[in-house]
């Protein structure tokens, strides 16, 4: 019989097509829909439906979770490793897409094309004061929070710039080029912008407080590619609409789709739909690699690109 997969959310057509008829399965979009599945041995996770311990007891032959992107902080990584259940994810493919990403933002916020571009469409070219001078990334001291794919790409970018690069994380890395710093609030305060790649979950959420955004000041910048959840909405928002914090550009937020109307309100804040890896090439090689662990698995008993919590581990 052919392996059975249960897919969490709505699958991508590419996706499906990958996967052939290599296996048989069924999509759920609701988790109180799936029940108990007693022949699913393998799950794919292409939303945001939580795996956890209450859901894995109901998949009693489920050998692998493979998740649709970087980022797998929906899946309990922890209790899957203690149920004998191996996670996979879809790294190194997004890695230059998400940066250059990150980078767009931080031109386009420190040259102001997003407020340029309305006030050309509003007619207000000719008739009204030009927009004040914005500055340049050239040479400016850039901070990364979380230096691991996606954030050394970035910074290796960013030296195209002349910037100075810092960052900061669980340790220093000492083959990188970067200056690493302890302080996170320190590191804001040295910082013109500061750009988020850290993985989410709850190791990281909150992280970015209110005192780091005020650490960024009124002249400084701040760039998330990475969860909302890591960052404090609330201080955010409060930091942009009185001055103490000059901009931001926002990727993803901590409710999506959901956006605070007082953040969509704010003329200092660049928002994006979570789009950074949005490319026809790198989704493309994402929906590849998701069905591939999948397929891999069940071919040879081999993940090709597992947690760095299952990294070296196979179940028994």
């Amino acid at each position: 019989m052919k392996p059975h997969v249960l897919i969490l959310g709505a699958p991508p057509p590419p996706l499906l097509a990958r996967l052939g008829d290599a296996v048989t399965h069924r999509i759920v979009t609701d988790a109180a829909a799936i029940g108990e599945d007693r022949t699913a041995r393998a799950a794919i996770s292409v939303s945001g439906l939580a795996v956890d311990d209450r859901l894995l007891a109901r998949l009693p032959a489920l050998e692998l979770v493979s998740k649709l992107g970087v980022g797998y902080d929906n899946i309990d990584v922890t209790v899957a490793r203690a149920r004998g259940v191996i996670v996979t994810h879809t790294r190194d493919v997004l890695n230059a897409d998400v940066a250059n990403f990150a980078l767009a933002l931080l031109l386009a916020g420190s040259r102001g094309i997003v407020s340029e571009d309305a006030y050309v469409r509003a007619g207000r070219w000719g008739r009204e004061p030009m927009p004040p001078l914005r500055w340049s990334v050239e040479g400016k001291t850039i901070g990364i929070l979380g230096l691991g794919r996606i954030g050394r790409t970035l910074a290796a970018k960013l030296q195209a710039f002349g910037c100075k690069v810092l960052y900061h994380g669980r340790h220093a890395q000492p083959d990188q080029p970067y200056e690493y710093c302890a302080d996170l609030t320190e590191m804001a305060r040295r910082a013109k912008a500061l750009i988020l790649t850290c993985p989410g979950g709850p190791e990281t959420a909150g992280i970015v407080t209110r005192g780091i955004i005020e650490a960024l000041g009124p002249e400084g910048f701040l760039i998330n590619v990475a969860r909302g959840e890591v960052v404090d909405q609330e201080a955010l928002i409060e930091a942009l609409r009185d001055g103490r914090l000059g901009q931001a550009a926002l990727d993803v937020f901590a409710d999506e789709p959901r956006v605070p109307d007082a953040l969509r309100a704010l003329p200092n804040v660049i928002l994006t739909p979570h789009v950074a890896s949005a490319t026809v090439e790198t989704r493309g090689a994402m929906f590849n690699l998701c069905a591939d662990n999948v397929l891999s698995w069940f071919a040879t008993g081999r993940a090709l690109t597992p947690v760095p919590e299952h990294q070296g581990w196979a179940p028994a």
